[in-house]
C-alpha cells in the first residue's frame, strides 16, 4: 500500500499486483526526488475512509524549494495506475490541483485503492490509499461442532449483504454461560473463509455463550449469542470401511456393510445412520432415512445389471445422555457395486398362465405385494430376509423350470403340425 505524509513517504503492506510494484519503485523515486531538496509535495486528505456512494475532493499540493518546482498545470492524477480524466482535475492555484470524485464505487481492493500524484514527467510526487466500502453487518447463521467433545469448530456467515470492499476482521468469542471470562478463538479459516477452531480446554456439562464481532474501517457489528452445551453439537468423521457387495444371485438387491467411526468408541452414546444410493448415470440420490444402530443394511428394489454409488453417514445421539437430536457427520466416498444382469432380460413375451393350466395369480398377487411392501420401506428391517431370500430363490428357479416346459411344449406343437417324416 503506497502513502504518503507530509513531506515524507511511508509503506504499508505490500500491494501483490506488478503494478503495484511499478508504483513501489516510481514512489521511492519521488521520495529521493524529495530528499535531495527539490521539491514536495503532499496530497490531502490522506488516507480517507469513505461509503460507497459518497463524493472526494481532495488536492496534491507541491512545496516550493527551489527553482524547478512543478507547477499545478503540469500534474495529474492515477488510480490504481490509470490516468483520471482531465475534466476531473481542477488547477486552484500555482501549486495546487484539486481532484473531483462523485457517486463512488467499492474499492477494488481490500487493502485500498492507490491515489496517486504526478508530475508532469510522470514522476510520482505523491501517494494516498483511497478505502470506500461499507461497516460490515451482524455476522449471522453461527452453527458449531465437536469431532471429539474436547474441541470446537464454529462457522457463520458475514450478513446478507456479505461483501463490504473493505477488509473486515471476525473474532470468534466465547466464555461458560454463567461465570468465567471471555475467551478469544485463535486459529481461523480452518473450514473455509468464516469459521474458527478451539482445539482443547473447554468443559462438558456447561453450556457456552458464543458469538462473533465484525470490525473495519467503518464500524463494527456483533451477532446473536448462541447457547450450546458441547454434548449436544458431537459429531462423528463418515463411518469408514463401506463395502457394498451383490446378495448371492438376487438381481435387485445389494448388501452394504461398514465400521462405527472410532472417535467416539469409548463414550456412551447410540447412533443413528443414513445410506443414500444413486444409479451410475444419475446425479438423483435416494435416501435410506433410518437405518437404526446396525452398520448393515440391505438394499432391495434395485435395478438388474446396474453400476450403484452407495454412501453412509452417522449421527451420534444421546452421548451422556443429552436430548438433542444430533448433528450428522459428512457422507462417507462414494463406494461402487453392480447388481447381477437379470436372466430374464431377452426373454420371448411375458409368463403368464395359460388357458386351462391352474392359476397361480392369487400366490403371485399376495407376493407382488408382499415386494411392493418391501420397497416402499426399504430402511432395511431384519425382518422376513430369510424369507424373502427364499421367495427370490423360488421365483427364479421357477421361471427357469417354466420356460423349459414351455420350450418343450413349442418344439412338440411345432413337429406335430409338420406331420411324420417321410421316408
Amino acid at each position: 500500500m503506497l502513502r504518503a505524509a507530509g513531506g515524507g513517504l511511508r509503506l504499508g503492506a505490500a500491494l501483490p499486483t506488478a503494478r503495484t510494484m511499478l508504483a513501489l519503485a516510481l514512489l521511492a523515486f519521488g521520495a529521493l526526488r524529495a530528499g535531495s531538496g527539490s521539491y514536495l509535495a503532499v496530497i490531502a486528505p490522506q488516507d480517507p475512509t469513505l461509503l460507497i456512494g459518497s463524493s472526494l475532493h481532495a488536492t496534491c499540493s507541491v512545496s516550493v524549494s527551489g527553482g524547478d518546482t512543478p507547477t499545478a498545470e503540469g500534474l495529474y492524477w492515477t488510480l490504481n495506475g490509470r490516468r483520471l480524466a482531465p475534466e476531473l482535475s481542477q488547477v486552484l492555484n500555482a501549486t495546487t490541483l484539486g481532484l473531483a470524485l462523485a457517486n463512488l464505487n467499492g474499492s477494488k481492493q481490500q487493502s485500498g485503492d492507490n491515489l496517486v500524484c504526478h508530475a508532469r514527467d510522470g514522476s510520482i510526487l505523491a501517494g494516498s490509499c483511497l478505502y470506500v466500502g461499507l461497516p460490515p453487518e451482524k455476522p449471522v447463521n453461527i452453527s458449531c461442532w465437536s469431532k471429539n467433545m474436547k474441541d470446537l469448530t464454529c462457522r457463520w456467515f458475514p450478513g446478507t449483504q456479505g461483501e463490504t470492499f473493505l477488509h473486515t476482521n471476525y473474532t470468534l468469542k466465547y466464555k461458560l454461560r454463567w461465570y468465567g471470562q471471555d475467551n478469544t478463538c485463535q486459529e481461523y479459516h480452518t473450514v473455509g473463509p468464516y469459521s474458527c477452531h478451539i482445539p482443547k480446554d473447554l468443559a462438558l456439562f456447561t453450556p457456552y455463550e458464543i458469538w462473533v464481532e465484525a470490525t473495519n474501517r467503518l464500524g463494527s457489528a456483533r451477532s446473536e449469542v448462541v447457547t450450546l452445551d458441547i454434548l449436544d453439537v458431537v459429531t462423528t468423521d463418515p463411518p469408514p470401511d463401506v463395502h457394498v457387495s451383490r446378495v448371492g444371485g438376487l438381481e435387485d438387491q445389494l448388501s452394504v456393510h461398514w465400521n462405527s467411526p472410532p472417535a467416539l468408541k469409548d463414550f456412551l452414546f447410540q447412533a443413528k445412520y443414513q445410506i443414500r444410493y444413486r444409479v451410475e448415470d444419475s446425479v438423483e440420490w435416494k435416501v435410506v432415512d433410518d437405518v437404526s444402530n446396525q452398520t448393515s443394511c440391505r438394499l432391495a428394489g434395485l435395478k438388474p445389471g446396474t453400476v450403484y454409488f452407495v454412501q453412509v453417514r452417522c449421527n451420534p445421539f444421546g452421548i451422556y445422555g443429552s436430548k438433542k437430536a444430533g448433528i450428522w457427520s459428512e457422507w462417507s466416498h462414494p463406494t461402487a457395486a453392480s447388481t447381477p444382469r437379470s436372466e430374464r432380460q431377452g426373454s420371448s413375451g411375458a409368463c403368464e398362465p395359460r388357458g386351462g393350466e391352474p392359476s397361480s395369480m392369487p400366490v403371485r398377487r399376495e407376493l407382488k405385494q408382499f415386494l411392493g411392501w418391501l420397497k416402499k420401506h426399504s430402511y432395511c428391517p431384519n425382518l422376513s430376509f430369510r424369507l424373502y431370500d427364499q421367495w427370490r430363490a423360488w421365483m427364479q428357479k421357477s421361471h427357469k423350470t417354466r420356460n423349459q416346459d414351455e420350450g418343450l411344449l413349442s418344439s412338440g406343437r411345432r413337429s406335430t403340425a409338420r406331420g411324420p417324416t417321410r421316408r
